[in-house]
């Protein structure tokens, strides 16, 4: 066997909390003697912040938790640090003789900063540094038009990602493990930062598993997805998230158990797209997309945002889906556009501040996705929703939950009514626990399209990146 380039490197476990299928983890395993598979509670993800999700957090907690175990199954150990990555990667080249690091890509900002820190530091001490791509199903790189330019629209895209050969998952390379004592571990830290909150799915590789082979009860999806007391979409988002299972692993899982032209893989895309757009047009965390839309004079009533964001707004699917989103930190995916699109349009609250909320409450959180369906349901976006389109809620509920089964699971309030009373809700609300609706949704409807108009006037700025 030859001889490996590398006697010690070092793999950082981010957004790819697994073993099988982890490329940037495979290559430090052909490519070193020993491996340092470590996790650093970066202080900046870790400590409160505005954007910070507490579901989120416990799923990654418990996640570095199961790899912990994990790694002792296969013979290795998970080394947790609290610090920056930078300044673990020079703790260890002066103790350990560290030779290489090896990273998969990321693609929001804070990312490229954190990884621009891990590079220098790298060329600083003649670390050599290895980064991937793992995380996408492809690469803003290999998708343009035919000018070169950023792809903007979905159609266009997803028929040129489709071209794309997706590899089939791979098994954890054969390889060494580092496993002595070093400075600064501390096993402790995932139970340390751990904080009471109970998540509907567990954290970690084996819930990803169950989830992968439970694919196969999505194979009318087409049909159900809509209907959010059906429980109709796979949940896969917080472990691709997380990636506590591949992206490529959910590709060959979809193929296997539902086909290669199932619906459910057309999402795999929308994933990828918003990820691109955001790795490549970065303005859009602060500044809508079409840039136009920054001038819209959002009324930002708080005690509006506050009844929205306890689902106390009168109009039951959007009460509905934001309690089940404060207690669980989960929503279904329809009526993650339809509060979206209330919250803009009918309450005139600027998607900045949903975003920022769901940022906090959702279990799924991810920045270049929660920031693109944002900006879709805001029609500030690329291939975004026309200003003109707004979601009814009135309609929405009667088509999607027409015996109100899943306004009922969370609006216990309202269990003694008939779906009839529900649905009349507007023109004939009932004294009693549950409010009258807070705005009228026409007339809403029509002053924020009057508002959209206008500014479809100014001139357009071409989002083409240097």
């Amino acid at each position: 066997m030859a001889d490996k380039p590398y006697r010690n490197a070092l793999f950082l476990f981010r957004r790819d909390l697994r073993l099988e299928d982890n490329t940037a983890l495979n290559a430090a395993r052909r490519g070193a003697d020993r491996v340092i598979a470590a996790f650093a509670f970066d202080p900046r993800q870790i400590q409160p912040h505005p954007y910070q999700s507490q579901p989120g957090l416990q799923y990654m907690l418990e996640a570095v938790a199961g790899l912990q175990r994990d790694l002792v199954n296969r013979g290795g150990k998970l080394y947790c640090f609290a610090t920056l990555p930078h300044d673990l990667i020079a703790r260890l080249r002066e103790t350990l003789r560290l030779d290489a690091v090896y990273i998969n890509r990321d693609y929001t900002p804070f990312s490229q900063v954190r990884d621009a820190e891990i590079r220098e530091c790298c060329n600083a001490l003649g670390v050599a540094l290895h980064i991937t791509n793992d995380l996408l199903l492809t690469e803003p790189e290999q998708i343009a038009s035919a000018k070169g330019n950023p792809i903007q629209v979905f159609t266009p895209f997803y028929r040129r990602a489709r071209q794309i050969p997706v590899a089939a998952p791979a098994a954890l390379a054969d390889g060494g493990w580092y496993t002595d004592t070093l400075a600064g571990d501390d096993a402790d830290l995932p139970e340390r930062y751990r904080r009471p909150h109970r998540n509907p799915i567990a954290g970690g590789r084996a819930s990803a598993l169950q989830s992968l082979q439970a694919v196969s009860s999505c194979r009318d999806y087409a049909q159900n997805r809509d209907f959010p007391a059906l429980a109709q979409t796979s949940r896969l988002s917080v472990h691709l998230k997380f990636g506590t299972c591949s992206v490529r692993e959910a590709y060959a899982a979809i193929q296997h158990q539902l086909g290669p032209e199932h619906p459910l893989l057309r999402q795999l895309y929308w994933r990828d797209f918003f990820s691109h757009i955001a790795y490549r047009f970065p303005h859009v965390f602060g500044q809508a997309f079409d840039r136009r839309y920054d001038a819209v004079p959002w009324r930002n009533n708080l005690d509006d945002f506050t009844a929205w964001t306890k689902g106390l707004t009168g109009f039951p699917i959007i009460d509905a889906a934001m309690r089940e989103l404060k207690q669980t930190g989960w929503m279904h995916n329809r009526l993650r556009m339809v509060v979206s699109s209330f919250l803009v349009k009918d309450l005139h609250i600027s998607w900045r501040w949903g975003e920022r909320y769901f940022a906090q409450h959702l279990l799924d959180y991810d920045p270049c996705v929660n920031n693109g369906n944002w900006q879709w349901a805001a029609s500030t976006g690329c291939d975004a929703q026309p200003y003109f389109r707004i979601f009814n809620p009135w309609l929405q509920q009667q088509k999607f939950d027409p015996q109100c089964d899943y306004i009922k699971t969370w609006l216990p309030e309202l269990r003694a009514y008939s779906a009839k009373v529900i649905h009349q809700w507007a023109s004939q609300p009932l004294a009693g626990a549950y409010p009258p609706p807070i705005v009228e949704h026409g007339t809403q409807s029509r002053l924020i399209k009057a508002q959209f108009k206008a500014l479809t006037t100014l001139p357009i700025q071409e989002n083409f990146d240097a």
